[in-house]
Order: C-alpha cells, then sequence, then structure tokens
C-alpha cells in the first residue's frame, strides 16, 4: 500500500522509536467505536433527552453531563448507563489485536472499556492497569504493559470521570495521573488514535501539559469531510478550520497525521508491524548430526550468524534447539558483552521449549503454542540444518523445524532456508522451490540470492554475510 509522504516519515520514526522502547498509545473513545462500543454523543443521547436537549447538536457534551447531575441532584443515572453501556463483551478491533503484538509498553486512554487489557492477555501479555490513585503505588509483578485509565474503568462506575466539576477539579484530585502523565510526554513518543480533539477529556488534560511536552507525538484526523452539497465559502470554511486545528495541536508538540477513512489506521499499523518485525530473526534448527560438516564448523557457522545480527542491530528468537541453541546464546552474547554500549541482552530472546507437561496441555500442544508465538515475534525465519535421533536411535528430519517454516508460511513471515546446511533445511528448499515466485511475491529479487546459499557447494565460509546481505536488503 502505497502512504503519503508524511505518513511514510511516520512510519519510519515510529519504528525507530519501538526499537528504542520510546512508544505510548492514548486512546479515545473512537477507538472503542470500531469494536461496537458507544462514543460520547451516543453515550449521552438518552441523557441529554432527558433534560430537554440533544447530544448530537451539542458542542459542550461535558457541559450536558453536568446539567444532568444538576437537575437529577446524582450522579447515579451516569453511573448506570456506563454499566449499561460498556459492561458487555465485545469484540477487538483489528487496531487493538496489532497495537498488543507490538512492544508497547505503556498505554493512557479516557475510556472505561476493558478492551486494550483484553487484548493484551490475547497477545499472551500481563497488564498492569491503573484507574485509581491508589493503584499507581503498587507494581504488578512480571507485567508487560502499564494501562492508565485515567478517567476511571467500568467495574467502578462511580468513580468516573463523567461531568464538567469533575474535570475542572481534576488537576487536584487526580493530581497523581496528571504527574505520571506528563512525565510520559517528555520521555516518550504519544500516538493519539480515536480522539477527534474537539473531545473535551482530551482539552481539559492537555491544557495543564502543553507547556511541558517538548517531543513529537502524532495523531490520526480525518480529512474534512467536504460535500458536493457545500458551496464554495463553506468548502472553504470547513479547510481552513481544520487546518487551525492542526496548527493548534502543535502547541502540545502534536503532528497530524492526515487520512480520509479511519479504516485506513490498521493498514497504518500492519506496515509499522511488517517493518518492525523484520529486524527481528528467528532462528530454526536442531542437529544431532552435522554431516557433512564437521561439528565444529557447524557450530562456529552458527555462532558467527548470531553474532553478526546482533552486530548489524538485529534481534535475535531461539527455541534453544539441540544442538545450536547454545552457539546461537555464545554467539549473540559474546558481541553484546563485547560492546556493552553498544549492543543489548534485549537483542536476544530464548524461549527453551517446555520438557514437561503444564496445566492440563500435553508437550505437543504446548510446543505449537511455543512456535507459534515465537515466530509471530518475527519477521524471518532462517532454517538450518534440523535432524534428530528417533527412538530407534536412527537419525532424521527434525520434524519440529519443518513444522516451524509451516507455521512461518501460514504467519505470513519470510522463510530463509540454508539448504548447504542439509537435512530439514533442505527439505524446506525442496518444499519450497515449487513455489518460489508465490512465497516471495513482491520481493522476487530475492530468489536468486535465497538459491545461492541453497546451493550444496556454495562456500560456507561466505554464508554469513551472504545471509546478512539477503536480510539488510529485505530492510530495505
Amino acid at each position: 500500500m502505497a502512504f503519503s509522504r508524511e505518513i511514510e516519515a511516520f512510519i519510519k520514526e515510529f519504528v525507530k522509536d519501538l526499537r528504542e522502547d520510546n512508544i505510548a498509545i492514548f486512546a479515545g473513545a473512537g477507538m472503542s467505536k470500531s469494536s461496537g462500543f458507544v462514543d460520547w454523543p451516543e453515550l449521552l443521547k438518552d441523557i441529554a433527552e432527558e433534560i430537554g436537549l440533544k447530544s448530537e447538536i451539542e458542542q459542550d457534551l461535558i457541559a450536558l453531563a453536568q446539567f444532568h447531575v444538576n437537575q437529577l441532584k446524582g450522579t447515579a443515572k451516569l453511573s448506570r448507563k456506563i454499566i449499561e453501556e460498556f459492561s458487555e463483551q465485545a469484540e477487538l478491533s483489528e487496531t487493538h489485536k496489532i497495537l498488543a503484538r507490538l512492544p508497547i509498553r505503556t498505554y493512557w486512554t479516557t475510556n472505561y472499556d476493558t478492551l486494550i487489557e483484553e487484548s493484551l492477555r490475547q497477545a499472551y501479555k500481563v497488564p498492569d492497569i491503573k484507574h485509581s490513585i491508589e493503584q499507581l503505588h503498587i507494581t504488578r509483578p512480571k507485567r508487560d504493559a502499564v494501562i492508565y485509565k485515567m478517567h476511571g474503568d467500568v467495574s467502578l462506575p462511580n468513580q468516573a470521570i463523567l461531568y464538567k466539576e469533575q474535570y475542572e477539579r481534576y488537576y487536584k484530585t487526580h493530581e497523581p495521573f496528571v504527574t505520571a502523565l506528563s512525565g510520559d510526554l517528555v520521555s516518550k513518543t504519544f500516538l493519539f488514535i480515536g480522539f477527534s480533539f474537539t473531545d473535551p477529556n482530551l482539552d481539559y488534560v492537555l491544557s495543564r501539559l502543553h507547556t511541558a511536552t517538548k517531543r513529537n507525538h502524532y495523531c490520526f484526523m480525518r480529512r474534512e469531510a467536504v460535500l458536493s452539497s457545500d458551496d464554495d465559502e463553506i468548502k472553504n470554511y470547513k479547510r481552513r478550520k481544520q487546518e487551525l486545528r492542526i496548527d493548534d495541536l502543535k502547541r502540545f508538540g502534536i503532528q497530524t497525521l492526515l487520512i480520509n477513512d479511519y479504516i485506513e489506521i490498521p493498514s497504518i499499523l500492519l506496515e509499522i508491524e511488517s517493518r518492525f518485525l523484520k529486524n527481528t530473526i528467528f532462528i530454526s534448527g536442531s542437529a544431532e548430526n552435522f554431516s557433512p560438516w564437521t561439528r565444529n564448523e557447524a557450530q562456529e557457522f552458527v555462532h558467527s550468524l548470531s553474532g553478526a545480527l546482533i552486530k548489524n542491530n538485529y534481534r535475535v528468537i531461539n527455541g534453544f534447539g539441540w544442538g545450536i541453541g547454545s552457539a546461537v546464546i555464545n554467539g549473540a552474547l559474546a558481541e553484546i558483552y563485547a560492546h556493552p554500549g553498544k549492543y543489548s541482552e534485549d537483542q536476544l530472546l530464548m524461549r527453551p521449549f517446555p520438557q514437561f507437561p503444564s496445566e492440563g496441555q500435553d508437550l505437543k500442544t504446548l510446543w505449537e503454542e511455543y512456535r507459534q508465538r515465537m515466530i509471530s515475534l518475527s519477521g524471518t525465519s532462517i532454517f538450518i540444518f534440523g535432524n534428530k535421533l528417533n527412538d530407534e536411535e536412527v537419525v532424521v528430519l527434525s520434524n519440529g523445524v519443518i513444522r516451524e517454516f509451516e507455521i512461518t508460511i501460514e504467519q505470513g513471515r519470510i522463510p530463509i532456508p540454508v539448504a548447504s546446511t542439509g537435512y530439514a533445511a533442505q527439505e524446506i528448499w525442496n518444499l519450497m522451490s515449487q513455489n518460489l515466485n508465490k512465497i516471495y511475491k513482491d520481493i522476487e529479487w530475492i530468489i536468486p540470492l535465497i538459491t545461492e546459499i541453497c546451493d550444496k557447494n556454495f562456500d560456507h565460509s561466505k554464508l554469513v554475510e551472504k545471509i546478512i546481505k539477503i536480510l539488510q536488503t529485505l530492510g530495505k
């Protein structure tokens, strides 16, 4: 998919910040609306009618909620409305799913629903949810991401931030949230999703923070719809107002990404995910027998390959395959420890396969889940060797390596079999050979390079250099 110059520049910067662990998401009502939940005008529709107003034509919805509280002398009706609208289960949107798969550790939201935490759990991540001041002082063990629900949660609707008086007093009643948000806005790059930027939720928050923000942040905004029935004056007025809104957001360090429709957002996020994953390489392989290589030659190759990947700023994932895993670890760590200020242990992700059944699941099921998870974290899979001893102590092809190739194809990742290492890697190349144009659709240039490293007569000493060249070209 072709993107505008501005979107393309954003994608490049966003991927860079992802790799440096500097990203935060700020989710508004629009992000949940795509999953079937209501936005503010819909939430307050019945509330407005009870006091003789219409939420769809009111500009200050926070004031509208305040009018209702004033009339009824209480918030019980508003609290019940939150329970009614946000307690039901909803389908996760594609946007939620993609964001949950990415290594994003910080989420801020003004939404009351539980979609963000549900999407993280489905991605096998542990969310640490903060919807009250008391929770800010507690850190959940083994958390993968923090979700700041600054206006409350559906589980405690009577504590939700809803009406004008609450917003006016928020910087006093919820000062720790404002402080935490201020710090994140200075240290992280925010992507705002699901805000119209006329949303009073955001206006009240940003009005307290704009002097502190120094980084560039981003938001998606739909181009102002110009109707065929609009005359030139109206068209010019709409465009001018949007231009002024975009310029005003720059006071908060927010750069606007104009899109024609919100359905474009998942496509942009998918492109971000694809580019980010290209920097993560899954090494698949196991070996009981290295023939015609010697054991030392084979392990030196794996050691050098792993170290070269680290040196070229890739992340390496491995399941600690028999005869291969230790060389992957040693090669990566040797490079990391030789240059501790340049490379990081975070570049090596080891996922040793479980050896015993767990939580009612047999080993076959657990191994399948491990494989699915490891490959989902990568953009490219490299297949080397691939053999094992069967029950009769005979060397056979590794069905696990073959399965990892199948998952790589199923998940749309890029396979690189090093068939010159033989065994399952050779078998994978044989399976691929009849469908190379389909497997490498849109990157057909890679075929002669893959063919070269799959030649059993290819110079082993040049394999690492050739593989790195393929990966670097893919990255471009």
